[in-house]
């Protein structure tokens, strides 16, 4: 009787815990439908609420509604959709890497984004001395789009390359850490050859580029983001059981049935894919990856069936308290969203080095 009281007890235990896992879960996603209609009503123009709401509703100026509809609308969503994709991508790498500060830089997907998008901009675009400083004749070449799918290509081909080599060596997550670090090098070298021999027009453009702005969302880019998030996000819930028996340990999870290195194979590039749409069409937007991860297990624990909802909500809420942000403080025009999750992350990273537990000098 005894035992069975201690099972029943312990079974209870484990239910309680779950439903105060679900419920923070549902928390999150309650506050970024909150934030979200919330971000709506804040930004550089200093609408009045009346005039938001009519806007919405499609009964106010011309003005309001198009900064409504087609600027604010499409930039909260892509706040929404690219704070998910960074914040469970990072989760996912800390795991398959088993490092803490893993996050979707980790493979240099950034790194080869700004030398695509240089590359479009710079010499694409006319950045070079064919137009000179001219930027009327700047502008007639440049193509946005063009720049965000050179950043996509370039990104899928580092992914690529950094796979393919970590395949050739059993795909241990020190080798991986390792190809990121090295061919992320190359990347920036490539980068600053690029940015050397620009125009003064054409450096400025490139440099402007690598700020993480929300601004450049539009409904077309929000769904092509969305669809990639949603499938990897799909893939990583239905993989959830798979990636807590890896924390046991490569031996541990392969006993269980799983095959470690396909798992860490397709899901660091599905990662490596969600990262690399996010910031061809936003830029780089650092730092979501470590954060929320960290904050999430910090709470939840490791249990994936739970801490990648979580990260997915966390994600979006961080990324839009930092646009609120970034919009409020711009006077006038919005401040690179980018620059303020560094602003976040950058001390938050330190945090983390000094009081990880077990660590002694």
């Amino acid at each position: 009787m005894t035992d069975f009281k201690d099972f029943m007890e312990n079974i209870q235990a484990v239910l309680k815990s779950k439903r105060k896992k679900l419920m923070a879960v549902t928390i999150l996603f309650v506050l970024v439908i909150v934030l979200g209609f919330i971000c709506l009503f804040v930004g550089s123009s200093h609408m009045s609420f009346s005039d938001c709401i009519d806007a919405l509703l499609g009964t106010g100026s011309p003005a309001s509604v198009r900064i409504i509809r087609n600027i604010r609308i499409p930039r909260v969503l892509a706040a929404i959709i690219a704070g998910a994709g960074l914040s469970v991508s990072g989760l996912i790498m800390q795991t398959n890497l088993n490092n803490p500060m893993a996050s979707p830089a980790t493979l240099g997907v950034s790194n080869a984004a700004v030398f695509g998008a240089n590359l479009s901009i710079i010499a694409f675009a006319g950045g070079f001395l064919s137009t000179g400083n001219n930027l009327n004749s700047f502008s007639v070449g440049a193509n946005p789009y063009a720049t965000s799918f050179m950043a996509f290509v370039f990104s899928t081909l580092s992914i690529i390359l950094i796979l393919g080599l970590c395949r050739l060596r059993s795909f241990r997550p020190g080798v991986v850490v390792l190809a990121g670090i090295a061919i992320g090098s190359i990347w920036t070298a490539a980068t600053t050859i690029l940015q050397f021999y620009a125009t003064d027009v054409g450096l400025s453009a490139a440099v402007i580029w690598t700020f993480g702005d929300l601004g450049r969302a539009t409904y077309k880019t929000d769904i092509i983001m969305a669809v990639t998030v949603a499938v990897g996000i799909v893939f990583f819930i239905l993989m959830s059981w798979k990636f807590n028996a890896l924390l046991s340990g490569d031996a541990a999870a392969s006993g269980m049935g799983v095959n470690v290195n396909r798992l860490r194979f397709v899901s660091m590039l599905l990662a490596s894919v969600i990262t690399a749409v996010c910031v061809s069409y936003l830029g780089i937007i650092g730092f979501v990856g470590i954060i929320c991860p960290h904050v999430v297990k910090k709470f939840l624990g490791q249990d994936h069936r739970f801490t990648i909802p979580a990260c997915v909500f966390a994600g979006s809420i961080l990324l839009l308290l930092a646009d609120t942000v970034s919009r409020s403080m711009g006077n006038g025009s919005a401040l690179p969203v980018g620059a303020i999750t560094s602003l976040l992350g950058a001390p938050f990273f330190l945090i983390i080095i000094l009081f990880r537990k077990g660590d002694r000098a």
